[in-house]
């Protein structure tokens, strides 16, 4: 079978506004008040917890490594905790999911949230049972861009690893892709959007309706 895998943060949901949420609360123990701002830091949000600790440390002058591996925790405890207060799936890939298992792609899921938070938030959400496989950033000893993750999640979608495509909307999607040998799909919608083409990954994705059509174009 062939397989269309997703990345989850930026690509099916915009997952920007719990995350950023998550991090100042971190920085407020740390008596910095909120330093990040939902929607001009929507796009370290989604490149994740560190990065989140990094660029926010960076932005008042108080980077420590010491301080992001101490935080790293409690940033993950206060996302868990309120997950889905401002995530939604983006429009159409609900429906785009259902439409590429019509036409007998497996689908999946590989991201490098950290799995038990992946899982959470896809049953939140109400949409994990759509998915045939998840593969999250500690699912394995290795994350994305090693390749593994990605062939494992197509594998756990009944496919063949040399068979897939993964959507994402990073450079780390696009590496990933391109050390496992296969063709990946960025999309422009994501707060990064501005910067896929210049990755020039086999297709830019502008809205969910047109997958379908392309994925059969990249397998044909």
């Amino acid at each position: 079978m062939r397989t269309v895998i997703f990345d989850l943060d930026g690509t099916l949901a915009d997952t920007s506004g719990d995350l950023l949420a998550a991090a100042n609360a971190c920085f407020r123990q740390m008596g910095l008040g909120d330093v990040l701002t939902h929607g001009p830091d929507s796009w370290i949000a989604l490149r994740g917890g560190r990065m989140m600790l990094t660029e926010g440390l960076k932005r008042v002058g108080q980077y420590d490594l010491a301080t992001i591996d101490a935080y790293y925790p409690v940033l993950l405890e206060a996302y868990g905790g309120a997950i889905d207060l401002h995530t939604f799936m983006y429009p159409g890939a609900m429906d785009t999911v259902e439409a590429l298992k019509s036409r007998g792609y497996g689908v999946g899921i590989c991201t490098n949230k950290p799995e038990a938070l992946a899982e959470q938030l896809l049953q939140s959400l109400g949409v994990r049972d759509a998915f045939a496989s998840m593969i999250g950033a500690d699912t394995l000893p290795v994350r994305k861009p090693n390749p593994e993750p990605l062939f494992e999640a197509a594998r756990r979608a009944g496919g063949h690893p040399d068979k897939c495509v993964l959507i994402g909307d990073s450079d780390t999607d696009r590496n990933t892709a391109r050390a496992a040998g296969v063709p990946s799909v960025l999309v422009t919608f994501g707060p990064s959007g501005d910067d896929m083409a210049a990755l020039e990954p086999e297709a830019l994705l502008h809205q969910f309706e047109d997958l379908p059509d392309i994925v059969d174009r990249l397998f044909a």
